[in-house]
């Protein structure tokens, strides 16, 4: 049986240098970082890379992210996997809880993130099951 967890984050992306002679240097690379509230309180860290277009409004990304926190009173963390596409400004997200990553209260935690921004507002809606919650 799903479980849900909704709430708001903030975020900070920090662009990344280039390494010298490795990669694309098309291929944007970021830090980021989260603040999150509501049912669950943490944060988020992890790693971006992005790629533009000449088409206005199109653009790909892939992250992964750590989230460290307290989810419904249980206390651990867990990876997430994000995979994003903008076409011509309609976008294409989907955030999946990495497979066996969760840690302490969390371990075991199986399911998937929205996200949504309205008015400058980042929401989040976590669907997520535990092997000992019924």
């Amino acid at each position: 049986m799903a479980r849900h967890a909704n709430g708001t984050f903030e975020i900070t992306m920090s662009p990344q240098p280039a390494q010298d002679g490795v990669g694309d240097p098309s291929v944007g690379r970021m830090a980021i970082h989260k603040q999150f509230h509501g049912d669950l309180e943490g944060t988020g860290n992890g790693q971006m890379l992005a790629v533009g277009t000449p088409v206005d409004g199109s653009a790909g990304y892939v992250a992964m992210e750590r989230v460290s926190g307290i989810v419904h009173g249980r206390q651990g963390s867990f990876a997430l996997q994000h995979a994003g596409t903008l076409t011509r400004g309609t976008p294409q997200l989907s955030v999946t809880i990495v497979p066996d990553s969760g840690t302490d209260g969390l371990s075991g935690i199986a399911g998937r993130l929205d996200i949504t921004v309205a008015n400058g507002v980042h929401a989040y809606h976590l669907e997520y099951s535990l092997p000992d919650l019924p």
